[in-house]
């Protein structure tokens, strides 16, 4: 209708000696815009009736989670240079840009592992805390990825060891808080726990565990290095076991990038937002900038 009311006929031709001027006069007046406040009208309309049909869009949102933990090997092989300034180092750089990602609400807490565990923090919402123990992690002999793992299940809410007999809590009434564990290691385990026990372990308490191995998975490269090759195999399986995922990283930026990663996969999730709202404020908008711009018009026209 707008575009057969602009291109409609006079009824009649009006004579003028100065046809000319006067058509060009009309024309740098009114400019571009001439059009610009059926257009912002139209959109306006859209954007209300849009708004009628309640839309929903999913947004990241932070996930819910009552803890995550991280579980770092400190072996002697986390020496090893082939990823500068050494393993540890990039793992420790790596460590608190993943705490730095996730949201602010979500307990973290961290386990190092050699030959045995030790719980250095439990889960916490105290970033500051968490940064200071990641950069006061030191070596420790030997490698135990099973103990480190069964120590991080330990600290998350509402779980715990094995008792002697082997038995872990029952599943508790309205099911387990979800608890997310990720690992790191860059070598075989050679002490404590079976790897793949502490998995199914973890399992039977609804924790997810995603292990990253860095390093090379043979031996060659030319850069120093101590200690055997990276198991990969066995993280793999911890990951598979438990529902999580595997990463490798053979280098301090993809080291990074994979906690970026697993930042957005552990500490946020996408879920339906309604935003009825935002759709309705932006057809208000468009609604008063298209009055604005006609009034405009209007005074260019007299």
């Amino acid at each position: 209708m707008y575009l057969w009311a602009s291109r409609r006929q006079v009824p009649r031709a009006i004579a003028h000696p100065l046809l000319q001027e006067v058509a060009v006069s009309a024309k740098g007046k009114e400019g571009g815009i001439r059009h610009l406040p059926a257009g912002l009208y139209l959109m306006a309309l859209a954007g209300s009736l849009l708004a009628l049909g309640r839309p929903v869009v999913p947004l990241p949102v932070p996930a819910d989670r009552s803890a995550v933990m991280l579980s770092i090997d400190v072996s002697g092989s986390m020496r090893s240079r082939d990823i500068l300034p050494s393993r540890l180092e990039a793992a420790k750089e790596a460590a608190k840009s993943f705490v730095r990602s996730l949201p602010p609400r979500i307990p973290v807490g961290l386990v190092a592992f050699g030959g045995y565990a030790l719980l250095l923090v439990r889960p916490t919402a105290d970033r500051e805390e968490l940064r200071e123990s990641i950069d006061r992690l030191e070596f420790l002999p030997r490698t135990a990825i099973g103990e480190g793992l069964l120590e991080a299940v330990a600290a998350l809410p509402g779980r715990s060891r094995p008792d002697r007999a082997g038995s872990v809590p029952q599943n508790p009434p309205g099911g387990w808080s979800p608890g997310v564990v990720v690992l790191l290691s860059d070598g075989r385990s050679n002490t404590g726990i079976d790897p793949l026990e502490a998995a199914r372990l973890a399992r039977a308490q609804g924790v997810t565990v995603h292990t990253v191995g860095v390093g090379q998975p043979s031996a060659g490269s030319d850069a120093w290095t101590i200690g055997g090759p990276l198991d990969e195999e066995t993280l793999k399986e911890i990951a598979r076991i438990t529902g999580g995922t595997y990463h490798h990283a053979s280098s301090a930026r993809a080291l990074r990038e994979v906690y970026r990663r697993l930042a957005r996969v552990v500490g946020w999730e996408k879920r339906p937002v309604e935003v009825t709202g935002l759709v309705a404020l932006a057809g208000a908008i468009l609604l008063g900038a298209a009055v604005a711009v006609s009034a405009r018009v209007w005074r260019l026209e007299r």
